[in-house]
């Protein structure tokens, strides 16, 4: 049966309506009105009559239904009905506010007329907002809006075995040299993906500094290989990272030097606080506004410098570069 794909009417409503009062199930009612199963799914979903306080009252009502979607499309027509409305988020949105911030704003100033956030990004991508290029100035510069809740996860390329819990508690309390955290210090959008690789050892709080033009994980690994590898493997045995994109190519990093690599809980990067609290630091020098393309390799080299030179007060303020040194030969002794 061809299959249809426009508004969901009155007529149809009804149908649903008296077929689910006699127990028909979804995939039977799809079928006679010739829909796929999921918009009669979302049909009932977003328009079936709720009431906490008088439960028994709750289901799907043909009137009811059609006045709940009638009333959300009206929200959507806003920015078309409202010319000065449109007006102004334009302009807003032209000035580098994120659509959040533009619905935020007319919350707190209480406008007559206000819409949400998701239908700022609607009109932004609609053909009207194409026209005029609106996408360049939203937060992402997509020119296509990736689906909602679309957002691509990757915890399938990082093994439950390298989960940050079955680290060993000599890493985890800091008992034990040559463990690392790394992380990307990240910049300004308008300066593009380029980034600045932070590499800090957990004892003794030495932090190394590598520029990249990208955020593609195989020259990521590039760079720390080639500062890791002049290393004894004692002073290099683990680093742990969060779970960007930049760290997908952790196998060619751990085949390639023998380090094992850990890596934190999604969304929980506190979970390596001392690379966190170096970047922290390190924002003296790097702020968002540099342009990280501007940075030399002598540049990244003084601003370690100055970290390493400082005295802290978690070492008996002795200095990072202190510590490294003192560790250092004792694991070269070692290898030998």
């Amino acid at each position: 049966m061809k299959r249809t794909y426009s508004q969901i009417d009155m007529d149809e409503r009804r149908k649903i309506a008296r077929w689910r009062m006699a127990g028909i199930c979804v995939e039977v009612i799809a079928e006679k009105l010739g829909r796929h199963r999921s918009t009669i799914f979302r049909e009932l979903r977003r328009n079936t009559f709720e009431d906490q306080q008088m439960p028994d009252l709750n289901g799907y009502y043909c009137v009811t239904a059609n006045s709940m979607a009638r009333e959300r499309r009206a929200k959507l027509r806003k920015l078309a009905r409202f010319s000065h409305l449109r007006q102004s988020v334009i302009d807003h949105i032209l000035h580098g506010w994120s659509p959040q911030q533009i619905a935020g704003r007319m919350r707190l100033e209480r406008h007559p007329i206000s819409v949400s956030h998701e239908t700022i990004y609607k009109f932004a991508y609609s053909a009207d907002g194409h026209a005029i290029k609106l996408w360049r100035h939203l937060p992402e510069h997509r020119a296509r809006r990736r689906p909602r809740h679309a957002r691509r996860r990757h915890g399938r390329r990082f093994s439950p075995d390298v989960n940050i819990l079955n680290r060993p508690d000599v890493v985890a309390g800091r008992k034990q040299f040559g463990h690392w955290e790394c992380d990307l210090i990240q910049f300004r959008k308008k300066y593009g993906k380029a980034n600045v690789t932070s590499l800090v050892e957990r004892v003794s709080r030495f932090a190394v500094f590598l520029r990249n033009n990208d955020r593609q994980s195989r020259p990521v690994m590039d760079g720390l290989i080639r500062v890791l590898q002049s290393l004894p493997y004692l002073a290099r045995r683990s680093i742990t990272f969060d779970r960007g994109t930049e760290v997908t190519d952790w196998p060619y990093l751990q085949a390639s030097i023998g380090t094992q690599t850990w890596f934190c809980d999604p969304q929980s990067p506190w979970q390596k606080g001392t690379v966190e609290n170096t970047n922290r630091r390190a924002r003296k020098w790097l702020s968002r506004e540099v342009n990280p393309l501007s940075l030399s390799d002598r540049d990244l080299t003084e601003i370690c410098d100055h970290l390493n030179a400082t005295p802290r007060k978690c070492l008996g303020y002795k200095t990072p570069a202190d510590v490294f040194r003192q560790k250092l030969p004792a694991q070269i002794r070692r290898t030998g």
